[in-house]
Order: structure tokens, then C-alpha cells, then sequence
């Protein structure tokens, strides 16, 4: 029984903050995108700007 209580708190503390890590990495890649879609934005208006698209 102790045994088993052991492997049981080996795996609550391995999987304790594994939610935080998931999070904290989910947003990292997010502000990634979010800034390589903005940069892509910008670069269409300015590519825009510099061909002389009319904007009406």
C-alpha cells in the first residue's frame, strides 16, 4: 500500500504545473502568430501604398 501511495504522489507532483506550462506556451506561440499576421498586414498596405493602389 505504501508503495502504490508513493508512485501515486510521484505522478501528481510530475503533472502538477504541466497545465501552467501548456498555457504559458499556448500564448507564446499565439503572440507569434499574432505578430507574423500583422507584420503580413502591414507589408500588403504598405506594398499597397508603393504601387499606387487606389484606395476609393
Amino acid at each position: 500500500m505504501k508503495t502504490l501511495l508513493l508512485v501515486k504522489e510521484i505522478y501528481a507532483e510530475g503533472f502538477r504545473n504541466l497545465g501552467h506550462i501548456i498555457v504559458k506556451n499556448f500564448f507564446k506561440g499565439f503572440a507569434v502568430v499574432s505578430f507574423v499576421l500583422f507584420a503580413m498586414a502591414l507589408y500588403a498596405f504598405i506594398y499597397r501604398l508603393s504601387t499606387g493602389f487606389a484606395f476609393s
